[in-house]
């Protein structure tokens, strides 16, 4: 096989060099649609591409050589050995990734849902603890806690509110975990989880801005109920901290903003050459199996 075969394995440095700099810029939406995607398809081919590579650990049946002393038979470069094993292992330290994660996301969702049953798509729980948060199932709803609501005031709360109503109507809650999901396949997509688990933060920003008619009221929202939120367990899973706090607000700050198409569509253009190149990898691998099965 040519080393095509490794294209996808790395390609994804590119889609997350591009979420990193779409994080910042242009419409949040938009930002998240084509980095979910492109993640999802270079993901899903990095994977295949470490299934061809390990299963040429069966090359030895029938012997390269004699396959390769058969007149009239050119096939591609072996992979080693080693190699092949070395994907092997990944394939199932991925599963494993894949597995704890989904695992996680489970586990935290049914603990929220045990907080109450919904009333008109909203359950205050009697907590302490200072939490907003949309909890996703069917249907979804949002949680807000009695320390919370002490936190904010009424026009703080409805603004949080409609935040937290915004990431269910948009289904945030399935593009973090696909792109959660893409991350535990193939690290080199961490960068993209973390863009996007903080761009669906500043799409339901900028929903809420539109609901309250207030982007200044929606920046002290969010200053106050991050803050408060900041020491809570589920503060990193709901992507809360400092960092992303100042960076939330600094954009409430500034009037809404256009454009920035061209980082999500090169963090496409990258998926779609990972796409060809496991492609290429597929048609090599084809010329080795009708070798063993000749």
């Amino acid at each position: 096989m040519t080393a095509v075969v490794y294209l996808p394995l790395l390609l994804p440095v590119l889609v997350s060099l591009a979420a990193r700099r779409a994080a910042d810029r242009g419409r949040p939406a938009l930002a998240v649609k084509g980095l979910v995607a492109a993640a999802l398809v270079t993901a899903a081919l990095s994977l295949w591409s470490l299934v061809l590579l390990a299963l040429t650990l069966f090359d030895d049946v029938p012997p390269w050589r004699a396959l390769g002393a058969t007149p009239g038979l050119h096939l591609p470069k072996p992979v080693p050995d080693a190699v092949a094993a070395l994907a092997l292992g990944a394939l199932g330290w991925a599963a494993v990734r894949l597995g704890r994660d989904l695992r996680h996301r489970a586990d935290t969702v049914r603990r929220l849902r045990e907080a109450g049953a919904p009333s008109a798509g909203l359950v205050v729980a009697d907590w302490n603890s200072p939490l907003a948060v949309a909890v996703p199932g069917r249907p979804g709803h949002v949680l807000v806690t009695s320390g919370m609501l002490r936190v904010l005031g009424p026009d703080e709360r409805r603004a949080v509110l409609a935040h937290e109503r915004a990431h269910l109507s948009h289904h945030h809650h399935r593009a973090v975990s696909a792109a959660a999901a893409a991350a535990a396949v193939n690290p080199l997509l961490v960068p993209v989880r973390t863009a996007v688990t903080y761009l669906v933060e500043r799409w339901a920003d900028e929903e809420a801005a539109a609901v309250v008619d207030d982007r200044g009221l929606v920046a002290r929202a969010v200053a106050r109920a991050a803050l408060a939120t900041t020491g809570e367990p589920l503060a990193p899973a709901l992507g809360v901290h400092g960092g992303v706090i100042v960076r939330r607000v600094s954009a409430l700050r500034r009037p809404p903003t256009g454009g920035g198409g061209l980082l999500p569509l090169a963090a496409l253009a990258a998926a779609a050459v990972c796409l060809l190149a496991g492609g290429d990898a597929t048609t090599d691998f084809v010329e080795v199996a009708r070798a063993w099965l000749r």
